[in-house]
């Protein structure tokens, strides 16, 4: 519309800040209004779940569990040994999933997994292999394991094994390939499965030596949280991380008794890499997510992943059981002559990060990730702000400077995301859609509503089923 008197185009902006600033560039006189959708939940479980008198003290301890949980990083070990991991058997990430269903860029992570564990000897060979079920496949979740992207995990790989020392619990997850053609994005041409080689044969024998070695080990959530005073948030920039923890495990590295040149390739390696935190950052947060993940009555989300198919998150009160709709496809910045059209829907375990309360969650503490994934500063610090919304309580480890060190937004409530109308943001990569392809580009995205009211639905029975 335009005001009558000056004609100056007028302009009601309802919940979305990007577009009102936007408008506002163009000279437009905008008047923003506090809008948010209705909820899409039914009132009678919304009732149910409001009232249910274990609420309370069951989110509080479930908050307690993520807040006290710890992360050391105590070995590296191939995933047959530490997860008993079998012959013929893939992890994914995500909720389960089946080839039939399986999105490009998990085909092409699955195939190149076959070709590098020596189980088909061409491209059409694996195919066959994994159409016909001659591979199981299973989630990263359901074996205390997390992988980003396709996630896809064989029995030769090398894992971070991560321990908490408050539960003893434990977490795994695979070494980070670094970016572009590799094989979590769908990638698996002949440099992706001869990285995966040097990896399977140099660099896990070199870490696993040097972390043995190592007096004390790897605080990794001390890690995590000093990197958000350096300008990480901690899911798709990890440089003060990947820094740090080279710094850390370098002088160990060097004492290992291996050839100067591959100690050399691997330092190289690390240092080149600037996610290479990321692979440690997950299992951290795993860690906490699990600790509380058994807790009848809490509304917290302890899991939320994708398998470039479907979105799936998981509740403490409901424990193992998967809640899933279609997953998203990213908006964001592309690479090279890449477009919205090359893009996956969003896929991989690493939305672990956002579940914790970092990631798209801490974007305040990033600013300078908006050059990556699209947006603009002010964006990052509203979304920060409003993930306070939605969560239950601010992770004092975990701070953000800019927000006067307040303390991340911290334990997704699934009731809160209902009387809101908002979801949780996340920060990604995107795979490209046909398998192969790899990465072309990094975004944001935003779960299915879907995920999070049959999640309510089925705490609310459970409510109605406590009295």
């Amino acid at each position: 519309m335009r005001d009558l008197l000056s004609g100056t185009p007028a302009v009601v902006a309802a919940g979305v800040d990007v577009f009102s600033a936007a408008l506002r560039a163009q000279g437009a006189d905008v008047h923003d209004v506090d809008w948010r959708p209705p909820p899409s939940a039914d009132p009678a479980d919304l009732a149910a779940l409001a009232l249910d008198r274990r609420r309370a003290a069951a989110n509080r301890t479930a908050v307690e569990r993520v807040m006290a949980a710890g992360s050391h990083l105590v070995d590296v070990r191939p995933a047959r040994e530490v997860l008993g991991l079998p012959d013929r058997t893939l992890l994914h990430a995500g909720p389960p999933i089946g080839w039939d269903d399986a999105s490009g860029p998990l085909r092409g992570a699955l195939v190149g997994a076959c070709l590098f564990e020596g189980w088909a000897s061409t491209v059409e060979e694996a195919e066959r292999l994994l159409a016909a079920g001659g591979v199981a496949l299973d989630p990263c979740h359901h074996h205390r394991t997390v992988g980003p992207m396709a996630g896809v995990t064989s029995p030769s790989m090398w894992l971070w094994c991560l321990q908490d020392p408050v539960t003893g619990g434990q977490a795994f997850c695979n070494l980070n390939e670094g970016l572009g053609k590799v094989l979590r994005m769908g990638a698996f041409g002949a440099d992706v499965l001869d990285r995966l080689r040097w990896m399977r044969d140099v660099l896990g024998p070199v870490l696993q030596a040097a972390v043995r070695s190592m007096p004390e080990p790897l605080d990794v959530k001390a890690v995590l949280a000093q990197m958000l005073q350096m300008g990480d948030e901690g899911h798709n920039r990890n440089r003060a991380g990947s820094l740090m923890t080279l710094r850390e495990l370098s002088p160990a590295v060097v004492e290992v008794d291996a050839p100067s040149s591959e100690i050399a390739a691997v330092l190289r390696f690390i240092g080149g890499n600037e996610h290479f935190f990321l692979n440690l950052g997950m299992p951290t947060a795993k860690l906490a997510l699990d600790a509380a993940g058994q807790v009848p009555g809490s509304t917290m989300v302890t899991v939320m992943s994708r398998n470039g198919t479907e979105f799936g998150i998981r509740t403490a009160g409901t424990g193992d059981r998967w809640f899933t709709g279609p997953a998203n496809t990213p908006v964001g910045l592309f690479l090279g002559d890449y477009g919205p059209d090359d893009a996956n829907p969003d896929i991989g375990d690493s939305a672990i990060m956002e579940t914790y309360g970092v990631g798209g969650f801490c974007m305040a503490a990033a600013p300078a990730i908006v050059r990556f994934v699209g947006g603009t500063v002010p964006d990052a610090l509203a979304t920060t702000e409003r993930m306070y919304q939605l969560t239950l309580a601010e992770n004092p480890a975990m701070q953000v400077p800019v927000l006067g060190f307040r303390g991340a937004p911290t334990g997704i409530d699934v009731l809160a995301v209902a009387r809101t109308g908002w979801l949780p943001q996340i920060n990604t990569g995107m795979a490209g859609r046909v398998a192969g392809t790899g990465q072309v580009g990094a975004g944001l995205v935003q779960p299915p509503r879907e995920c999070f009211d049959a999640a309510l639905a089925a705490l609310a029975q459970e409510a109605r089923a406590a009295g």
